[in-house]
């Protein structure tokens, strides 16, 4: 019997790269579609090629675009997937505000063309369309589950509400098996620098490693549901191999602010701090050497935010047998811990935890 084969869209993003690992130690033939760069932007995958000129390595790449119809039905013939991860997308919600236009093209007509490309092939390999929970935006509900209503805020989330409908309204008028995975933040080393976790874990490693001063962030209040990257991507794949195509949140059903995951990072950088000012003029300070080491920064926020996002993933434990194991706690220390070891600064050789000293920590 030969191998499975699946076809990847965003194979050099966290998602795409961590999807890739997991299916190749399935037995998996991988394919992924890349959009050709005049920079190498492959740093997440390059560890999966042992070999480039081994004809028949389980890993491919084809050149190819999300705005680009002819080479979706291209790569879509020439890798012949039973399996399609649409996880490319413009993925960055306050970047989307800057190119509201491009965002669209990409994470909403990219999705168009893919299926379309798909239809009109014939094929019929399993779809899967990465959903997010910026769907649900200013959310009517404490818990966001599949029956959530939707109330996008971001040119992102509503390019990825038109790409939810559209995977849904192909099932349901040409039979395919597509599904929808409502992901909540999911974040790891692998996570890209400009969005806020990952931000916060390489500055202060870099603030360790005396590259760097300051953090400059923006709203450090609003709340995300924040899992393990590689834990999500074990959860698209179930929905494909579920005999029924339907539509899963994925999520841990713990929501904490921005400022509660930096002050882990802080307390997991042995940094003591102290908090001074309040809103958009609040800052962080090093209490053994009066150093600024965070700052708000007003031009982070977005015209529109999102104030707190909580998932429910019981259908996906009860149907898939899918659930979270790492906790927030465990990810902040993950992705410092992998930032810092970059930079050769041991967090072990820096003492014990600080403690926040102000009251309001």
């Amino acid at each position: 019997m030969s191998a499975k084969r699946a076809l990847i869209t965003g194979i050099t993003g966290q998602d795409g790269s961590y999807l890739a690992e997991l299916l190749l130690e399935k037995g998996y033939e991988v394919h992924g579609l890349v959009r050709r760069a005049s920079t190498f932007n492959r740093g997440r995958i390059e560890h999966l090629f042992s070999d480039m000129n081994t004809p028949d390595r389980p890993i491919r790449l084809h050149y190819g675009d999300l705005c680009d119809s002819n080479s979706l039905l291209r790569v879509l013939r020439e890798s012949q997937p039973d399996e399609v991860y649409n996880l490319a997308a413009q993925s960055h919600v306050g970047i989307s505000f800057e190119i509201p236009e491009y965002t669209g093209d990409v994470t909403a007509l990219g999705t168009t063309r893919l299926l379309e490309a798909i239809r009109t092939l014939g094929a019929t390999g399993r779809f899967y369309q990465a959903s997010s929970s910026e769907l649900f935006g200013k959310a009517v509900t404490s818990m966001q589950d599949e029956s959530t209503s939707f109330y996008p805020r971001s040119p992102y989330a509503c390019a990825k509400a038109y790409a939810f409908h559209l995977t849904r309204n192909y099932r349901e008028a040409y039979g395919m098996f597509a599904v929808n995975g409502i992901l909540f933040n999911h974040e790891s080393p692998r996570r890209g620098e400009n969005f806020v976790t990952r931000k916060i874990t390489m500055t202060l490693a870099k603030i360790l490693a005396h590259q760097q001063e300051c953090l400059f962030i923006g709203n450090l209040e609003a709340k995300r549901d924040w899992g393990y990257a590689p834990e999500y991507v074990e959860g698209m794949w179930r929905m494909l191999q579920h005999p029924v195509p339907d539509d899963y949140v994925l999520a841990t059903g713990c929501s904490v602010s921005v400022r509660e995951f930096l002050e882990m990072c802080l307390r997991h950088a042995c940094i003591p701090f102290e908090r001074q000012g309040e809103g958009r003029s609040e800052t962080y300070v090093d209490t053994r050497n009066g150093k600024t080491i965070v700052a708000v920064d007003p031009y982070y926020y977005r015209p529109t935010e999102v104030d707190g996002l909580c998932g429910d993933a019981a259908k996906a434990c009860r149907v898939l047998g899918w659930e979270p194991k790492t906790t927030v706690e465990e990810l902040s220390k993950i992705m410092l811990e992998a930032d810092c070891k970059a930079l050769g600064v041991e967090l072990g050789a820096r003492g014990e935890v600080g403690v926040p000293v102000s009251s309001l920590a």
